[in-house]
């Protein structure tokens, strides 16, 4: 029978991220993405790990708005 190796999970260099060279937190942060308030209609601006909620009205169920490019699909 063959032997296997045991896992050795990967290592990061010292001083940077598995994504790049280390920055001022900007990385860290990601992409704002726009939402908008199902209760007051609000516009939200959102980043990775803020909480789900409407800054003007606390309302939880927020709508992702609709992308600006055309988005076209094939019928059969």
């Amino acid at each position: 029978m063959s032997r296997k190796e045991a896992y050795a999970p990967p290592t990061l260099p010292t001083g940077g991220s598995a994504f790049g060279p280390s920055s001022s937190g900007d990385a860290a942060s990601g992409p704002i993405t726009q939402y908008l308030c199902g209760d007051c209609n609000s516009k939200v601006q959102l980043k990775k790990g803020d909480p789900i909620r409407c800054k003007e009205c606390g309302h939880r169920v927020l709508y992702k708005e609709r992308t600006k490019r055309m988005v076209q699909f094939e019928a059969r």
